[in-house]
């Protein structure tokens, strides 16, 4: 990748600092906070803090907010991968002070992944009381699999992540993958979990589903996992999402399949007691989309919830004469 010259004289000055250095090293290989940061450099959050704004101001650093957190990452610009991948590349992995960071590191793990197991466990009854209602995890994430394709996909969004769970299920078929959810207690779980899992093609992202803080036209994968029967307005989500889809994309919705058991509104939060199939498919249709199967995952065991499937593509198609300039047209039946 080439970089004008300017910007990349910029970059080099950013990082010709120790401090700077160490953290680049640090952040390319996890997203961490300043706190995370200060813990592992030892130094003080002010003097942290100005390090990360000019490594940020010379478009090597992303800084994303996630509540009263913010956290840091190498940025995936053209500049970023270039300048600082050659940086990096070039680094001794054995060298005393980044092998001191990494340990440090390693214990800032160690502690996100306790944090994780405790709320993980305050909750586990309950979220063991709603799997129990409805077929195995195993065959819904089979039937996911199956409806995504095989892939490579460039990218990857999964809407309300959760534990991340179909961030790690479809990881290993894309270059980058992104999960959206709102809660920070469960994007900790997520980052936990993912970090355990040892996948590097990961972004976690705090955000409102209704105002999405992603690409446009930029997504060929797009997974909303029983997400829905929690939203007052889950047709406005599933047109949010679909504006993510690039030409041809493809989503996948997953959910409930009408019930009656209330207990779920009182117990689990749920607004909607799941979802018809043509209810679901005109939503797909008025977000631009074109739904064209659907599956039926009935219960198994004591179970009483029947989980639903749907997958739509996006029909628009890239003009030959408008491909070079990035729009793209509606396809004509």
């Amino acid at each position: 990748m080439q970089v004008p010259f300017r910007d990349m004289i910029s970059s080099l000055e950013a990082v010709a600092e120790p401090t700077r250095l160490r953290i680049l090293a640090l952040i390319a290989d996890a997203e961490l906070t300043v706190t995370e940061l200060t813990t592992i450099l030892g130094q003080s959050q002010p003097r942290v803090s100005r390090h990360l704004k000019l490594l940020v101001d010379a478009g090597l650093v992303d800084r994303h907010r996630e509540g009263a957190w913010a956290f840091f990452r190498l940025s995936e610009t053209p500049l970023a991968l270039a300048s600082a991948g050659q940086v990096l590349g070039g680094l001794d992995a054995n060298d005393a002070v980044l092998a001191g960071d990494r340990a440090r590191l390693a214990e800032v793990r160690a502690e996100r992944a306790r944090a994780a197991e405790t709320y993980f466990a305050r909750h586990a009854d309950d979220w063991d009381q709603l799997r129990a209602m409805h077929v195995a995890e195993k065959d819904v994430e089979a039937a996911v699999l199956a409806a995504a394709g095989k892939g490579p996909f460039k990218a990857v969004l999964d809407l309300g992540t959760g534990t991340g769970r179909m961030l790690a299920l479809l990881a290993p078929r894309t270059t980058r993958a992104v999960g959206i959810d709102s809660s920070h207690a469960m994007l900790a779980v997520a980052r936990a979990k993912l970090e355990a899992s040892g996948l590097k093609n990961v972004q976690l992202r705090q955000a409102d589903i209704y105002a999405l803080p992603v690409e446009r036209n930029a997504y060929d994968l797009i997974v909303i996992h029983q997400v829905l029967h929690y939203l007052d307005d889950p047709a406005r989500a599933i047109r949010e999402a679909a504006r993510g889809l690039r030409p041809g994309g493809r989503m996948i919705v997953v959910d409930f399949a009408p019930h009656t058991y209330e207990s779920l509104r009182e117990s689990h939060a749920h607004r909607r007691l799941g979802f018809a199939r043509d209810e679901i498919d005109t939503m797909l249709e008025e977000a631009g989309l074109s739904p064209h199967d659907h599956r039926e995952l009935p219960p198994t065991g004591r179970g009483q919830l029947t989980v639903s499937l749907w997958l739509a593509d996006d029909p628009r198609v890239l003009d030959d004469r408008l491909r070079g300039a990035g729009h793209s047209v509606r396809e004509v039946a």
